[in-house]
């Protein structure tokens, strides 16, 4: 019974007038990305996933995936036909290399349709993801043969991509792997071993399944200086590209979990199945990352798609679901009762999620497009600081934006009363669905840990001190304006929480490791906070000049304008609360004893 219409309006009222994309026409892909086209592109995504994708939600998540005998996987009713159709609209290659059949234009449109898919039916959405992720590693630390046999067909479709890190005794700690990589006379490797939780490890979307496989060769250091990045095809591939015989690979089983069970999650069994290094030996974990880098950004996105579809559908029931009368009076008194939105408790869940999502929409194009900078331009000093914004705001946007993205579900849900908890309403399946992005590419705990421990100090804090010094100079910038103030003392202050967590870990973290661990959870969200009050302080910025030029729909300006005012009254006031856990420190948090638990 849910619906989804993709918010098409407000991605372009960012990318045109928030973010001005028309600034990088200087970058490749960028100047063919012209305002008729990317509303074209943008508008027919949205159409795309709410017609054909969204449909399939419900269906993907009551049918699930079936494991074959012989080992092969069944997709849910209708997603090879939507698979095709999602190929045949190009979308897979968007963004990818022209050299290698991509169409070149700018990854900040793929990561809007990203949204929209994860929007409409994330299950369905990983299987593509997949695929860009295992594209982006081939090109960036495969061989030119490598890069010719594997990147055009993945970019095309016809083929399609995994990751394969977790086994059985590891997932995070990957020193601990145990699957080896043996090598052949012919300069492949014959890798065995098994790995767990793969996503899209078997299906029947497309004629062949790409495994990106680390392992370790014999004799190879251990820890995870010993870890190698291995290509394993499903089928073998001949050197003109054709395909040969079935490698030995295998879905062992298809795990039961609690969402996105549309999508195969797969028990992977190696028995000397034949791979070929990518890279060099020793140095997987470098070239894994590349793909972690890009599915942890992808993984950020599920979390604002699942809580902007929630929000959509908790909005359209308060409009209808009639009980009680507003506190001030009756609302609609020829009615035996008035629409639940008029209560404010309903209004403070949906006013929630809806600030959240908007700034968190904004968060995720204004990295999109460093991503592009950082990956396109020429100019080096850009180049550094695009890299360096990736590199540090990569954790926050996935722990973030999962993190609150599930706690939207919840609130969605909420608003549905008993009808949230029941399936055939469908809210109960965009929380079991939220509730993966916070565990997998990394669990947020490990992101949080990763900011602090890593990002934060990394060359003498220059990211952190760009970024703070980025929020510094836009609010100098508009001081003058009396009708930014609400939006710009908030963020001050929440900045200036977020400058005195930092001191307080570069005094107390050094001699005390665990004083960082057990802020870095507060870190990354105070962090949060204070990234999407900026974008809240930038969207409030251009909403006001469009009143004043007469331009945009004003109605929608001015609904901007109170979300954004509603997120600096409602929601940044927590920025305080995790400053004083922050500074709370280790002590009391470690001093039980494990046996008292």
């Amino acid at each position: 019974m849910t619906s989804y219409k993709a918010p098409v309006e407000e991605v372009l009222f960012l990318l045109n007038d928030v973010f001005q994309i028309e600034r990088y026409n200087n970058l490749p892909g960028f100047t063919d990305a012209t305002p008729d086209l990317v509303e074209t592109i943008v508008s027919e995504a949205g159409k795309f996933c709410e017609e054909v994708l969204q449909p399939l939600n419900a269906i993907g998540d009551r049918e699930g995936c079936i494991r074959n005998k012989d080992g092969t996987v069944q997709t849910p009713p209708g997603f090879i036909e939507a698979y095709r159709a999602f190929v045949d609209g190009g979308w897979v290659g968007l963004a990818a290399d022209p050299a290698f059949g991509g169409q070149g234009l700018p990854y900040t449109l793929a990561a809007i349709i990203n949204e929209f898919a994860s929007s409409a039916n994330m299950a369905f959405a990983m299987y593509p993801g997949l695929s860009q992720g295992a594209i982006a590693a081939i090109l960036a630390h495969g061989s030119e043969e490598q890069r010719q046999i594997f990147a055009p067909k993945l970019i095309g479709g016809q083929w399609s991509g995994t990751m394969n890190l977790t086994e059985p005794h590891c997932g995070t700690d990957l020193g601990l792997l145990k699957t080896k990589a043996r090598p052949n006379e012919d300069g492949s490797y014959s890798i065995t071993g098994q790995k767990i939780f793969i996503s899209a490890g078997e299906h029947d979307l497309t004629e062949n399944i790409i495994h990106l496989v680390l392992a370790r060769i014999d004799g190879a250091p251990a820890g995870i200086k010993g870890i190698s990045l291995f290509v394993v095809p499903k089928f073998l591939v001949a050197p003109d590209g054709s395909l040969g015989p079935r490698n030995e690979v295998a879905c062992g089983a298809i795990e039961h979990k609690m969402g996105i069970h549309g999508n195969a999650t797969c028990v992977m069994n190696y028995d000397g199945a034949k791979g070929w290094l990518i890279g060099e030996p020793h140095r997987g974990l470098n070239a894994m990352f590349t793909m972690m880098n890009e599915a942890r950004l992808g993984v950020a996105i599920q979390g604002l798609a699942q809580s902007e579809a929630a929000y959509q559908n908790a909005v359209t029931y308060a409009r209808e679901r009639l009980q009680g009368r507003a506190l001030n009076g009756a609302m609609n008194p020829d009615k035996p009762a008035d629409p639940i939105i008029v209560h404010p408790d309903v209004r403070r869940n949906l006013m929630t999620i809806r600030a959240f999502n908007e700034a968190a929409r904004a968060l995720v194009l204004w990295t999109a497009l460093k991503s592009d900078v950082a990956n396109r331009s020429q100019d080096s000093a850009a180049i550094q600081a695009a890299a360096d914004h990736l590199g540090l705001l990569t954790p926050v946007l996935k722990g973030v934006l999962t993190d609150t993205g599930f706690e939207n579900t919840v609130r969605a849900q909420q608003i549905f009363g008993g009808h949230g908890y029941i399936a055939e309403w469908g809210m109960e399946q965009f929380v079991r669905d939220a509730r993966i992005a916070m565990i997998y590419e990394g669990a947020n705990g490990i992101q949080a840990l990763d900011l602090v421990g890593r990002k934060l100090p990394k060359d003498n804090g220059r990211a952190m001190k760009s970024f703070l010094g980025e929020v510094h100079n836009f609010i100098k910038d508009h001081e003058a304006s009396e009708a930014l103030r609400v939006y710009l003392e908030p963020l001050k202050q929440g900045a200036e929480y977020l400058r005195k967590a930092t001191f307080w870990f570069l005094e107390n973290a050094v001699a005390k490791p665990e004083n960082a661990g057990a802020g870095a959870s507060d870190y990354m969200h105070l962090f949060g906070l204070v990234a999407l009050g900026f974008m809240w302080a930038k969207i409030a910025r251009t909403a006001l000049e469009k009143k004043a030029a007469g331009t945009g729909n004003a109605a929608s300006m001015d609904a901007r304008l109170i979300t954004g005012k509603y997120f600096m009254e409602q929601i940044m006031p927590q920025a305080q609360a995790h400053l004083a856990r922050i500074t709370a420190g280790a002590e009391t948090m470690m001093a039980l004893p494990a046996d008292m638990f």
